[in-house]
């Protein structure tokens, strides 16, 4: 298998450098499993959809966002560990005690690296001693799409999420090298014992592919909400939503809160607020 990795790896090196797209045959199934990365249409590759900045609305259509209140996990530390907890139990992710081989979809930062961008002189006692929520940020114009190779991670056109094709990772990492904020993870090492507890409903990785935080999407398919924000109800810590709708909790909330996001003049478009 990795020998074929690698001879493939050159294959699509060569085509990406001579400017040809690989086609993008996305195999469907029924299950709920892979509907996240699957809610495109079938058979074709996913369109290229020029999105809008923040602050106007993208041109059509839904456009999922979140709003992480950092103000709640400062008033309850264990909603994050809850949140980082249930993310691991439904996407099967496996903890492996060892930094480089640690697979992250939600996960703990300080400020200053969350934020290099941001002054932290004087900062704030709840700022500066606080672990701060990351995750992917969905970026509008996502670098990582543009430099994959074979199209195993792409926009969605009907969400703007940035979902993955495991199967047709093939490793090259390139997507890891154009992410700004760190938001991916390879698996250096077969992933599988290290779950757990195993998930049946959605489907575990193999070594040598690269994975991260989905936005849920196929518990979104199923009418639920992510499970970080599931496993916050009530609090008000994790906020998600269409930010195209300006009747949605999502915009209520951005028109009424100061929020920063993630390095925002990289001009990635992040679709992950913060309120500090």
């Amino acid at each position: 298998m990795d020998k074929q990795r690698r001879n493939f790896l050159k294959i699509a090196s060569v085509t990406a450098l001579a400017g040809i797209g690989a086609p993008a045959l996305v195999r469907l199934t029924s299950t709920a499993a892979v509907a996240s990365e699957h809610v495109a249409a079938a058979g074709h590759a996913p369109a290229k959809e020029k999105a809008g900045a923040h602050g106007e609305a993208a041109p059509k259509g839904v456009r999922l966002g979140m709003v992480i209140d950092m103000r709640r996990f400062v008033e309850n530390p264990r909603l994050l560990n809850n949140a980082i907890a249930a993310c691991n139990l439904v996407h099967n992710i496996p903890q492996i005690d060892n930094s480089k081989s640690e697979i992250k979809w939600l996960w703990k930062a300080p400020f200053t690296s969350v934020f290099p961008e941001q002054s932290a002189y004087h900062a704030a006692g709840n700022v500066e001693n606080t672990s701060f929520a990351v995750l992917c940020n969905h970026c509008d114009d996502p670098p990582c799409v543009r430099a994959c190779p074979t199209q195993a991670t792409f926009k969605i056109p009907g969400n703007g999420i940035i979902a993955m094709d495991y199967h047709r990772c093939i490793g090259c990492r390139f997507c890891m090298a154009a992410c700004p904020y760190g938001a991916r993870s390879f698996n250096w090492e077969d992933p599988r014992p290290y779950i757990k507890k195993y998930n049946p409903d959605f489907p575990t990785r193999m070594r040598g592919v690269v994975e991260k935080c989905n936005f849920c999407g196929e518990r979104l398919a199923l009418g639920q909400e992510p499970a970080c924000v599931e496993a916050c109800k009530g609090t008000g810590a994790m906020v998600f939503g269409d930010l195209n709708d300006p009747k949605s909790e999502i915009r209520r909330l951005l028109d009424k809160e100061f929020t920063i996001q993630r390095n925002a003049s990289l001009g990635t478009k992040p679709s992950v607020f913060y309120i500090v």
